[in-house]
Order: structure tokens, then sequence, then C-alpha cells
């Protein structure tokens, strides 16, 4: 008798094939896709009724350039996103990786699901990922002036610049950062007998 998890492991090699990487953890099936095939995987994955994949939860988007504390040798951008079968009562993550890590891009799935319309825009605007095929691809968290990516492990703390209502002018103005970086590390104190009556 099969389980549940392993019905879905056989329809999606049967659906997928060599598209999809397909690997199972701690109860949960991920696919590792490539971003040429993303768009056409992610078409399988809502269009084969064996599958059924009506609903996207999540999109992500990921910076591995730290990934592993340093270890990790693959692309440093990638896209999360967590699909949901309503009807089989099934639930996959899809993770694919932009092939350029100057300008990552991977190709938008907002004609497949629509609600994935301001998760890829969020991406975008933490991470600086292009969804090619997006029709509407732009910030959405941060001010339309803002420069840079916050999300990327390279961003500054404090960031690039900062704004602040000028009174003489009577507009808000942006200037540089003026804060001095430092590193805070909490001073531990351990009592020996702390917490004991």
């Amino acid at each position: 008798m099969t389980t549940h998890l392993e019905a879905l492991q056989g329809a999606l090699a049967s659906a997928l094939g060599e598209r999809a990487a397909i690997t199972v953890a701690l109860g949960e099936i991920t696919l590792v896709v490539k971003a040429d095939d993303y768009h056409a995987v992610m078409q399988t994955l809502r269009d084969n009724a064996a599958l059924g994949f009506d609903q996207l939860i999540d999109l992500c988007g990921v910076d591995y350039s730290t990934y592993g504390e340093g270890t990790w040798e693959g692309p440093r951008f990638g896209v999360v996103s967590h699909l949901l079968s309503v009807k089989h009562n099934w639930r996959v993550r899809v993770r694919t990786f932009c092939p350029d890590d100057e300008m990552p891009i991977v190709a938008s799935v907002t004609d497949i699901w629509r609600a994935v319309n301001w998760f890829e825009r969020e991406a975008f605007d933490l991470f600086g990922i292009i969804f090619e095929g997006h029709s509407d691809l732009r910030r959405i968290l941060t001010d339309y002036g803002f420069i840079g990516h916050p999300f990327r492990k390279d961003f500054p703390v404090a960031g690039y610049v900062e704004m602040r209502y000028d009174a003489e002018q009577g507009r808000v103005i942006y200037q540089p950062v003026t804060i001095e970086p430092r590193e805070n590390v909490p001073r531990v104190i351990r009592e020996e007998k702390y917490g004991m009556k």
C-alpha cells in the first residue's frame, strides 16, 4: 500500500520526468527545476489532472550567497514557491535558481496563478529578481526612489540613503546615511546558580 506522499511522488515523476529533481525530506516534497523549464513545469503542475495544483500559496526570493556558512557553490538567487492541490490535499515546494547572478531573471507565472502578482513584485523589490513576462513589475514595499534591494545579503544594514522632512524646504529630502556603522555584540552574564531556588 502506498502512502499519500509516495502517491504524490509517483504522480510528479510521471508528469514531469527529467524536468524536475524530486527530493523528499521531513515529510515534504521539493522539486528543483531549471530556470528554462520553470514556466512549463508550473503549467503542468496546475493543469495535469493527476496533480491539480490549483493554488499558489506563496512565492519568495532567496539570496544563497552565505548559505551553508559560505560553502554554497551554486547560483546566488533562487525563487521558492509553495503549491496546494485542494482536490488531492497535496502540497509541494518548487525551487528554481536564476542562472545569472548579476542579472537574476526567471519567468513570471502570473499567467498561471494571478495571485502571484504581488509575491513576484515583492521578490523583485527586496531581492532584485526580475520576473520576465510580469505585466506590472515595480516596487511594492520600498519607496519608488529607493536605491538597491534590501534583502540581499550584501546590502548595508543602515542602507545607502535616509529620508527626512526638511522644514525650510517644506518637503521630504533624501541624503546620504549619517549614522556611523557599528556592531552590537550583546554582553552575556551567566550566574552560577541563575534560576535555581
